[in-house]
């Protein structure tokens, strides 16, 4: 109603249009207006609606709080200066010049409030035949940012229906242009890593990067094991792993680890994740027998870190353990019964002889399958 009052134009843009068309709920909608950004805020402030300072003024993004909620509108633009990884932009009104400057045909939609779809690059047609293709020429549009190479491969995994289906000519322009990661951030490469890593196709998607050589500027091992990767990628379909754990499967050594972390700084917890696969996927496995949960139990009940047991899920999720993924989910820790204290009500009376005897218990404790209650443990103590 604000806008329409100033005729000034609003469309929904983007990612949201491109979700509505696909029959999903948009995680977020962004707007696009004709409206300039000091227009929006002069609008807004003698509405009395609030304004967020979020730092995208100079693009022309304003955030405006409404009902609890917070709505970015831009103002169409033009890219006048591109080096690879930021814009300059000056403003327009005319909406197909904004469009041309977005990344892929499904991305550059607009949806009016009254339902009219403004579709100036057959994004529409794509989304149905479930296409991914640059706006435009594809080697302009990823040299106007090279972190679009790593969109272009996270869409085919959201949209294409199946692998293969690349434009030849689109797959020469990113193995032209691969060099260009190199100068992206790493935090910027990994957000988009981990969402491809965890869409469909990704055992074709990383087999892509390493044909088109991309592998090198990301981070990735330049010889990765790709037969690991596509065993495992099989092992983890619908057990809903973390990103960590289906690219650890392309590493070989620790050290492929550390690389990773160097260029994409990812986190504490996905590193340590990283090299806890590589030190024990293969030889912590599930025991022969009746209890083949045995060895995942006794690791954790052995360990003095606080998240084991998520590791230990990440790895049977690595190692496609479904059946003991299930069960270790359902296992609580269970807290060993004796304590020092107890120990003292006996007459132990030495701190290192309580020490002893408390890890001798443990032993037998374990032993038991973590069954013996505390009565049986301290007649133990009196046989030993």
């Amino acid at each position: 109603e604000l806008f329409e009052k100033k005729n000034y134009e609003l469309r929904i843009a983007g990612g949201a249009v491109r979700d509505l068309l696909s029959g999903m709920a948009p995680q977020d909608i962004d707007f696009a207006t004709t409206a300039t950004p000091a227009e929006m805020k002069e609008m807004f402030t003698s509405a009395g609606v609030r304004l967020i300072n979020n730092k995208g003024e100079k693009h022309g993004t304003i955030t405006a709080r409404l009902h609890e909620q917070n709505f970015e509108i831009t103002t169409l633009r033009i890219d006048v200066v591109t080096d690879g990884r930021h814009a300059e932009v000056e403003f327009t009104t005319d909406w197909e010049k904004d469009a041309e400057r977005r990344d892929l045909t499904v991305n550059s939609m607009f949806l009016g409030l009254d339902g009219m779809l403004y579709d100036f690059f057959n994004g529409y047609e794509d989304l149905k035949n479930k296409k991914i293709r640059f706006v435009g020429k594809a080697t302009e549009r990823i040299q106007e940012d090279y972190l679009r190479i790593l969109r272009y491969f996270r869409f085919y995994g959201r949209i294409a229906e199946k692998p293969g289906d690349h434009e030849p000519s689109t797959l020469q322009a990113i193995k032209e242009n691969a060099k260009g990661l190199a100068g992206i951030s790493g935090e910027r490469i990994w957000v988009e890593l981990k969402k491809i890593l965890l869409g469909n196709h990704v055992n074709h998607l990383v087999r892509l990067m390493y044909e088109l050589d991309i592998a090198q500027y990301i981070g990735l091992p330049l010889d990765g094991s790709l037969e690991e990767f596509d065993r495992v990628t099989k092992n983890i379909q619908n057990l809903c792993p973390k990103p960590m754990t289906v690219l650890t499967s392309l590493f070989k050594v620790k050290d492929d680890v550390t690389n990773l972390d160097l260029r994409l700084k990812i986190s504490k917890e996905e590193k340590n994740l990283g090299l806890f696969l590589v030190k024990h996927r293969q030889e912590l496995t599930k025991a022969v027998g009746p209890e083949p949960l045995r060895p995942y139990q006794d690791f954790i009940m052995d360990s003095r870190e606080a998240n084991t047991n998520s590791k230990i899920c990440e790895l049977l999720k690595y190692q496609g353990e479904e059946h003991l993924l299930r069960e270790m989910q359902q296992w609580t820790v269970p807290s060993f019964p004796v304590s020092g204290h107890d120990l003292r009500k006996m007459g132990v009376s030495s701190g290192k002889e309580i020490g002893t005897a408390l890890q001798q218990l443990r032993d037998e404790w374990k032993k038991s399958g973590y069954h013996m209650d505390k009565e049986e443990l301290l007649s133990c103590l009196k046989k030993l």
